[in-house]
């Protein structure tokens, strides 16, 4: 049996995020970046968000940080809620995601609208804005930016 990626693409690991995580290609979208800065959490390779963080925004001890953080969580699904630009031929793009964990035994959501730019044919992740902590109305836009409504953006659950 064939492992599916974390990433949540229905695409065995081997052939969807595994590539990325193992050098022998880059993503070519901003969304496949995301995925698979997802999945190096879920599968606990700090190394890799650290070589897809933008070097600007890399502390001085951002590696140790992150081989901390991905072991702080068991992550469990991630939803893409939309994306603008970051196509191939793009060199900036915007994914807003929901993702699942489990901490201290309770199920929690992230949610955040990244931000990619792509340098030199190669994506990176730059930041990223957390859904704030009160959220907007049911009809209006959606914090995320997408231009749609709250209701049917992040207010799907």
């Amino acid at each position: 049996m064939t492992e599916l990626c974390p990433c949540g693409s229905t695409l065995p690991y081997a052939t969807c995020c595994g590539p990325f995580h193992h050098g022998t290609a880059l993503p070519n979208t901003a969304e496949q970046l995301m995925r698979s800065r997802y999945s190096a959490f879920a599968c606990r390779i700090p190394q890799y968000l650290f070589d897809t963080l933008h070097p600007s925004k890399r502390a001085p001890n951002e590696l140790a940080m992150l081989e901390k953080a991905v072991g702080q969580h068991n992550w469990q699904g991630l939803q893409i809620v939309s994306t603008q630009q970051g196509q191939a031929d793009d060199t900036e793009g915007f994914v807003a995601f929901r993702a699942t964990y489990i901490d201290a035994g309770q199920t929690a959501v992230l949610e955040e609208n990244s931000s990619f730019i792509k340098v030199a044919g190669q994506w990176f992740y730059l930041q990223g804005q957390f859904a704030p902590e009160k959220l907007p109305g049911r009809n209006d836009p959606c914090w995320c930016g997408s231009g749609k409504k709250f209701k049917k953006c992040h207010g799907q659950a």
